[in-house]
């Protein structure tokens, strides 16, 4: 999943990013509001944490552009500022949760797994679809039989965003787009090496090819 950390304080963004990183994410970072407005608008992120103490333009007033201008992307608002009023004005801007500083990074990792199923309306603690179970804190897959299948980070990241879609036709662009952060060369023909190790490890019928379209991810009731 590609996420979005909009935060201009140096050192927290780096040690978020590296966390964030580990734990599964392709994240691109921005130091202000008027990078954080752009990159919203052009780049298709999944979630983005956003600071609201931001030089430029301030996190409210970039949150309430995006949702002035119809983008619907989960967001988690992350703040020192920790009054009522600004949680309040927060959520009235279009806000989908909020964090306020201190915090643990686990709580955050928690909030953003939790954000992303319920923005695909899939209840629960874990995410489950096509007969798997994706333990997202130790990047393993679990089958029907029970047996724990460990993946890389690019197979971890490939098969959440399927299966947080499963059903749809997802080229291969979108994938990439999603899979992978900002920089990555977006004419690699990696998805279609990593689909292959996919299939080699789950079986080759959870993952349909349609052809000049893109790849399916099928659920047991499809």
């Amino acid at each position: 999943m590609r996420l979005l950390l909009v935060e201009d304080n140096r050192q927290l963004a780096g040690l978020l990013r590296k966390d964030l990183e580990k734990h599964g994410y392709a994240v691109d970072l921005a130091e202000n509001g008027v990078d954080a407005e752009f990159m919203g608008k052009e780049e298709p992120y999944d979630i983005v944490v956003l600071d609201l103490g931001l030089p430029q333009r301030s996190g409210l007033d970039v949150l309430k552009n995006w949702r002035r201008e119809g983008n619907r992307v989960p967001v988690i608002i992350l703040t020192a500022r920790d009054t009522w009023h600004e949680r309040v004005d927060g959520f009235k801007a279009g806000a989908d949760d909020y964090l306020g500083k201190p915090f643990h990074v686990q709580e955050l990792l928690m909030r953003i797994q939790s954000l992303l199923r319920r923005s695909q309306d899939m209840p629960g603690e874990r995410l489950q679809s096509g007969g798997l179970v994706l333990d997202e804190e130790r990047q393993l897959v679990i089958p029907a039989n029970g047996k724990s299948i460990r993946l890389t980070g690019t197979e971890f990241r490939l098969l959440r965003y399927f299966m947080l879609h499963s059903g749809s036709i997802l080229s291969n662009t979108r994938l990439t787009e999603h899979v992978y952060e900002q920089e990555f060369d977006r004419d690699s023909n990696l998805i279609e090496v990593y689909v292959r190790r996919l299939r080699d490890k789950l079986g080759k019928e959870i993952i349909v090819t349609r052809r000049g379209q893109g790849y399916i991810f099928v659920a047991e009731d499809q």
